[in-house]
């Protein structure tokens, strides 16, 4: 008998974006350029930086697991502290529930292609995982409902969705809701809401609760914390009560703790955030639209692009990293022919624009766009 379990066995480990200093050295580059992990161009908030500095002193006391930081985001959403619960991320957060609520005969359900922190962690559990393709890369929640059985557990969902990038509205989700039995946990995972708050068909989970809904949010983002691994979640106080069972006893740490709550102070660097994202996502997709790349339209800080082939999306991704334009294929994800790109600073945007049309001059790419084209038989779509 194997000391590992075949699921285990079976897993790939996830791979990190490529960091702007190896790709540095391995290419001789002066400028490099990584849009590939989602993060915030204008790094952390200030003001958690300075209370990181203030809590330095006191690194050899342990932390209490969160506790301040829940009473804080109680307080802005107004909950209790009983509904909140903080990890070391989202993703940290989920491994928590899979623990927590996952039983041998239980079953999990969720899109094609979903984030790939979610798949590794839900797959690491050893039971089902069941998924329904995207409908024009958005989640078929009425295949979702339709694909309950009596062993599903879990449902996940991302809204925004991660890699798409879509969004699904509040009518959609209810919809859905109605057909999904009181003893299937939901999970909403809402890493990117603050970029897709205020599209009026943007549903905020905190505005319809429902007992059997955890909704999960991130500093890593628009916070810029990402380093710093802080998550948080909202959910009836009986499942936060039972996860508070199983999550390591001092998560998050304190330095964490102390970031996230000053971040949430920072309004001005939120809002700097969200009006340099707008802005640079607006440069990319037009970009992206007039070079004829099928870019997603997306409300998070990213857009994904159907390269078409796993090919193509090879070349453009190595093509771009000779350049000094670090971006995020998609095989891990389970899309092979796909590619997505953060919006960075503009001055860093407008550079990966200018790279992909050296790219396209590439006789590799060139080729294989061409290719395409030809089997295709149709004129190159502009979006979708």
């Amino acid at each position: 008998m194997s000391l590992v379990p075949p699921y285990i066995e079976a897993l790939r480990p996830y791979e990190p974006g490529r960091s702007a200093e190896d790709v540095r050295r391995e290419f001789n580059l002066d400028r490099v350029v990584k849009l590939a992990s989602n993060e915030n161009p204008l790094g952390p908030s200030p003001l958690a930086v300075e209370a990181i500095g203030d809590r330095l002193q006191t690194l050899h006391l342990y932390p209490r697991g969160g506790a301040a930081l829940r009473e804080v985001l109680a307080a802005e959403h107004g909950v209790s502290a009983k509904n909140v619960i903080v990890g070391s991320g989202s993703d940290g957060i989920i491994a928590n529930i899979v623990r927590t609520f996952l039983g041998d005969h239980d079953e999990i359900l969720t899109t094609e292609a979903a984030f790939g922190g979610f798949q590794i962690i839900a797959r690491s559990r050893g039971v089902p995982y069941r998924t329904v393709p995207y409908l024009n890369w958005h989640y078929d929640l009425s295949a979702l409902a339709d694909a309950v059985n009596e062993h599903t557990k879990i449902i996940y969902l991302a809204n925004p969705n991660n890699p798409t990038g879509t969004i699904f509205s509040r009518h959609e989700f209810e919809a859905f809701y109605r057909h999904i039995p009181e003893r299937v946990l939901i999970i909403l995972d809402e890493a990117y809401f603050e970029y897709a708050k205020d599209n009026p068909r943007y549903p905020d989970s905190m505005h319809y609760r429902h007992d059997n809904v955890i909704t999960l949010r991130t500093f890593s983002k628009v916070y810029g914390l990402a380093g710093a691994r802080i998550g948080y979640g909202f959910a009836h106080e009986r499942l936060i009560g039972n996860l508070l069972k199983v999550k390591l006893a001092f998560e998050p740490s304190s330095l964490a703790e102390v970031a996230g709550i000053a971040a949430l102070r920072d309004k001005a660097f939120l809002h700097r955030s969200l009006e340099l994202n707008a802005r640079s996502m607006q440069l990319l997709s037009a970009g992206l639209t007039e070079r004829g790349y099928a870019a997603v339209q997306s409300e998070a800080n990213f857009m994904m692009i159907d390269m078409k082939t796993p090919e193509a999306a090879a070349a453009m991704s190595n093509g771009l990293l000779k350049r000094g334009v670090i971006i995020r294929p998609l095989a891990g994800f389970g899309l092979p022919h796909c590619v997505r790109i953060s919006a960075g600073t503009m001055e860093d945007t407008g550079f990966c624009l200018h790279a992909m049309d050296q790219v396209a001059e590439d006789e590799e790419f060139s080729l294989l766009w061409a290719g395409w084209r030809r089997a295709s038989r149709r004129p190159l779509a502009l979006a979708c």
